[in-house]
C-alpha cells in the first residue's frame, strides 16, 4: 500500500492541473483568453492526460508482478487486466451517454461516438493485457524481460506511426466512428487534436508499462531508492534527445506537427513524466506527505470520481460560472471552489466506503487512473 502512495500523489497532481485547464478553458471570456495566464494554462493541459495513461501502464505492471508472486498464472493475470480494460471502456461509453442526455437537445447525437480518454484508456489496458498474455510464459525474469521489450517496442511503433496515420496513411476506408479511434477525425474532415485516439495516446500506456516492469528488474532491486534517481536521469536524457531531434533537419514522414503528432513531443512528455515520477517518489518518501495530510494523494485515490463529477460543474449544464464570460479573477475563484469541492467529495468517498477503496488500490490501482484532461 505505501509503495502505491506516490502514484496516488501523481494522479492527484494530474487532477489539479486538469481542473485549472478545464476551468480556464470553459469560463474565461475572449479577452482573458489572450493573456499569458491562459497560454500557460493550456500548456499545462498537455500534461494530465499523458500522466493518467502513463500511470495506468505502471499500475498494470505493478499489479501483474504482485499477482505473479502469488502464484497466479499469466493467463489469469492477463484476463483480469483485459476485463478491467473492458470495464473502463464501458464506463467511457456510459459517460458519453450521460453527457448526451444532460446536453439534450443541444448536444449532437454524434457526441455519443466521440473518442474520449476513458475509451482509449480501456482499450490501452486491454492491449496491455494481451501483451501480458503473449509474453507472460516462462520464468518470471524472462516473462518480465519480454513484457518490457514488447511494451517499449509498442510505444515506439505507435509514436512513429502517428504522423502518417493522421495524414498520408489515414484509413479513410473506415467509417468515421472507427477511423476516429485511429486518429480522432470524428465527423470532421481532419483529425482533431482535442480528442484521444489510439495514436498517439496508447503509446503513453506502453511507456508506463515499460517503466513499471523496469522497477522489478534485478538492477532496480540492487539500486533500491537510487533506481528512481536513474529514472530521473533517463528523463533528462530523453528531454535532451527530444530537443536535439527537434532541431535536426531530419523529419519523419507524414508531416511535422510538434504539438500533436510529433514523436519528438512524445519523447519530451515521456521525459517530463519520468522526472515527475522521480520527484513524486522522493517527495512522498522524504517530504511532507510523510507527516501531514496530502490533498493530492487524497484526490489521486478517487481520480475517476472527481473527473466524472467536475466535468458537469465546469463544462456541463450545471456549470457554476457562466461559460466564456468570466474574467481571470472570477475564473480563478471558481477554480478554487471546484478544487475544494472535489477534495471534499474525494474525502467523503474514501470516508464512507473505505473497504472498496482499499480493494481497488491494492488489487487494481489502474482502475483509478481514469481521469482525463485536454489533449491540446
Amino acid at each position: 500500500m505505501k509503495r502505491l502512495a506516490y502514484i496516488d500523489w501523481m494522479r492527484g497532481l494530474a487532477c489539479v492541473v486538469m481542473f485549472q485547464t478545464h476551468c480556464y478553458d470553459s469560463w474565461l471570456n475572449p479577452e482573458a483568453r489572450k493573456t499569458t495566464l491562459f497560454a500557460w494554462s493550456q500548456l499545462g493541459g498537455t500534461l494530465p492526460a499523458p500522466l493518467f495513461i502513463f500511470l495506468a501502464g505502471i499500475s498494470v505492471a505493478l499489479v501483474s508482478e504482485k499477482l505473479r508472486t502469488q502464484g497466479i498464472s499469466p493467463g489469469a493475470i492477463a484476463k483480469q487486466v483485459i476485463l478491467r480494460g473492458a470495464e473502463v471502456f464501458g464506463l467511457g461509453i456510459l459517460f458519453r451517454i450521460q453527457e448526451f442526455a444532460l446536453g439534450y437537445p443541444h448536444a449532437p447525437w454524434t457526441d455519443l461516438l466521440r473518442v474520449d480518454v476513458l475509451n482509449i484508456l480501456g482499450i490501452s489496458m486491454m492491449l496491455m493485457g494481451v501483451l501480458g498474455w503473449v509474453a507472460g510464459r516462462g520464468s518470471a525474469d524472462s516473462a518480465r524481460n519480454r513484457n518490457l521489450a514488447g511494451a517499449l517496442l509498442a510505444a515506439a511503433a505507435v509514436a512513429l506511426a502517428t504522423p502518417a496515420l493522421w495524414t498520408i496513411w489515414r484509413p479513410r476506408f473506415l467509417p468515421w466512428p472507427l477511423e476516429s479511434y485511429i486518429n480522432g477525425v470524428h465527423t470532421f474532415d481532419q483529425p482533431q487534436p482535442w480528442l484521444f485516439p489510439l495514436f498517439p495516446w496508447v503509446a503513453f500506456a506502453f511507456a508506463g508499462l515499460t517503466v513499471g516492469f523496469c522497477m522489478f528488474t534485478s538492477l532496480a532491486k540492487r539500486l533500491d531508492n537510487w533506481s528512481f534517481a536513474l529514472l530521473g536521469a533517463a528523463g533528462l536524457a530523453i528531454c535532451g534527445l527530444s530537443v536535439a531531434f527537434d532541431r535536426s533537419p531530419i523529419r519523419w514522414f507524414g508531416g511535422y506537427d510538434y504539438w500533436h503528432t510529433s514523436p519528438n513531443f512524445f519523447l519530451m512528455r515521456c521525459g517530463v513524466l519520468l522526472l515527475i515520477l522521480t520527484f513524486a517518489y522522493a517527495w512522498y518518501r522524504w517530504g511532507l506527505p510523510q507527516f501531514v495530510f496530502s490533498p493530492l494523494t487524497q484526490l489521486g485515490r478517487t481520480s475517476l470520481l472527481v473527473y466524472w463529477v467536475h466535468i458537469e460543474f465546469v463544462y456541463g449544464r450545471f456549470s457554476i460560472l457562466p461559460k466564456g464570460r468570466c474574467s481571470a479573477a472570477k475564473a480563478t475563484l471558481g477554480l478554487a471552489v471546484i478544487s475544494l469541492a472535489m477534495l471534499g467529495l474525494s474525502f467523503l468517498r474514501t470516508r464512507y466506503k473505505p473497504g472498496r477503496q482499499t480493494r481497488e488500490v491494492r488489487l487494481t490501482p489502474s482502475i483509478e487512473t481514469m481521469g482525463g484532461a485536454t489533449g491540446q
